[in-house]
């Protein structure tokens, strides 16, 4: 749960101290309405929690949602964190229920197969990556925790995206100029697109070679109760081929259900 002001001892108001800023403190106060019983809010939800109109509530939240601080699903008129809150701090991320279920599974996965492992929420067209357990055969990597990597050239983000409808991924890659993708990384939206509907029914993603050369990784979602992706996992190692990626299929999606069940899922 985040604590990002305690209401039972309230800090003095922007007309009591003149060097509070009301905006950034509205902005808090809409986040400290997400808790783990109200994980999903209305935008009328959010100002009633404030005490405040829905029009005065609205830009704190337009703000929020266009930074990354919150996530916006049109269709149900909801909101919910979003991943950037993670990037506030890495202490921030160690209390994380995910972060620390997903710990100990990854570690399991990495000393079981010596691929490295890694967790991973969606941040935008980016995956941000909040675990690594680098593999003892000392494969270098361009991943360290913190990383935000393109989605859609990772195994990672193309599980993440997988997820997403149609309308929604259009949206996403409305502005996107396709002309600094490293890798084997979609060149267009065509592209993105045949690649999702690939992605969608599959399970688990493999690439060899692709993204970062020499490189074979295979990635599955973490789902919650409802079944969305709320994040995903992928064992990574260099010099293995679509054999030995294949058979890290069924692993990976394992570990990716025993984190889910521990999170509550099952």
């Amino acid at each position: 749960m985040i604590h990002f002001m305690d209401k039972t001892n309230p800090p003095p108001t922007a007309e009591e101290d003149r060097y509070l800023v009301p905006g950034l403190m509205r902005g808090l106060q809409v986040l400290q309405a997400f808790t783990p019983e109200h994980r999903e809010r209305s935008l009328g939800d959010i100002a009633a929690h404030l005490g405040v109109t829905k029009s005065a509530a609205f830009r704190a939240v337009y703000t929020l949602t266009h930074l990354g601080y919150l996530l916006h699903d049109a269709r149900a008129g909801l909101y919910t964190l979003g991943p950037a809150v993670l990037r506030l701090g890495y202490g921030y991320l160690a209390s994380r229920d995910l972060v620390e279920v997903a710990l100990p599974e990854l570690e399991r996965l990495r000393d079981e197969t010596d691929w490295s492992t890694h967790l991973g929420v969606r941040d935008g067209r980016s995956v941000l990556y909040l675990l690594r357990q680098p593999s003892r055969m000392g494969m270098s990597s361009i991943v360290h925790v913190g990383s935000r990597l393109p989605a859609a050239g990772t195994t990672l983000g193309r599980v993440l995206l997988a997820d997403m409808d149609e309308a929604d991924l259009r949206a996403l890659f409305r502005d996107e100029t396709w002309d600094r993708l490293p890798g084997r990384t979609p060149q267009s939206f065509a592209d993105l697109l045949g690649q999702w509907r690939r992605d969608r029914g599959a399970g688990t993603v493999v690439q060899i070679d692709r993204f970062e050369s020499g490189i074979a990784s295979v990635a599955a979602p973490v789902r919650d109760l409802s079944g969305r992706t709320v994040a995903a996992i992928s064992a990574a190692r260099a010099g293995m081929g679509a054999e030995a990626a294949e058979a890290l299929k069924e692993p990976v999606a394992a570990t990716a259900r025993r984190i889910a069940a521990l999170l509550g899922a099952a």
